[in-house]
């Protein structure tokens, strides 16, 4: 991978759709070429999220009582919570780099974090005629541990990734995750035991050149 050092910002916990305005102001901001290449670490309190074609048979049973929030990312169904690592990239694409590309690279980069965390993970190619399968799992229990759901607009991405550290993973169970009915959700304290959020912010930003 080339060198592509980012910004970074860190905040706790935000609420969703307060956060989306925020990340819509500082893809304009890349867009303009009025901030470098950004990312944005934090949490946001239970929300499912949705993408553009996410089945109606994959969404969870209203009565769970946790919000469903349409958003313009590609993916499909994803949980966030307390105990989750975000990381929102707004970042300007490369000449001939499409979000594909870069969701590759962005995968690469968070393979590199787990390993420093001791957890070994993996990301997978799609097999031809598949839906694509974007994230990162756990090479020894083959679990998914991170979500990733990313759009580009005027070569600017936006959206990010979703790293399970220690919290609930019950809500995952809620809901079709990924557009996989047979994924397993895990997190990094499920697979190796004690996990700190804050050691895991510190890998997360080492991985994407972040300071």
């Amino acid at each position: 991978m080339r060198e592509r050092p980012l910004a970074l910002i860190q905040d706790d916990l935000v609420d969703y759709e307060k956060a989306m305005e925020r990340m819509a102001t500082l893809v304009r901001e890349r867009q303009d070429d009025e901030r470098p290449d950004t990312l944005w670490l934090l949490s946001h309190p239970a929300v499912f999220t949705i993408g553009k074609r996410t089945p109606a048979e994959h969404l969870p049973d209203p009565t769970h009582g946790i919000p469903v929030v349409s958003t313009g990312r590609g993916g499909q169904l994803t949980y966030h919570g307390p105990g989750q690592l975000v990381g929102y990239l707004i970042v300007k694409l490369r000449a001939g780099e499409g979000v594909v590309d870069y969701i590759r690279e962005v995968e690469t980069r968070l393979v590199e974090a787990l390993g420093k965390l001791g957890v070994p993970a993996e990301r997978r190619d799609t097999p031809p005629g598949s839906e694509l399968l974007t994230g990162v799992w756990t090479r020894s229990t083959g679990r998914k541990i991170v979500s990733i759901g990313m759009r580009s607009s005027r070569s600017v991405t936006s959206h990010g990734f979703a790293l399970n550290v220690d919290g609930d993973l019950t809500p995952w169970d809620l809901a079709i995750p990924c557009g996989m009915p047979d994924v397993e959700m895990t997190s990094i304290v499920r697979e190796v035991g004690g996990a700190s959020m804050d050691e895991t912010r510190t890998a997360v930003a080492d991985a994407f050149e972040a300071s």
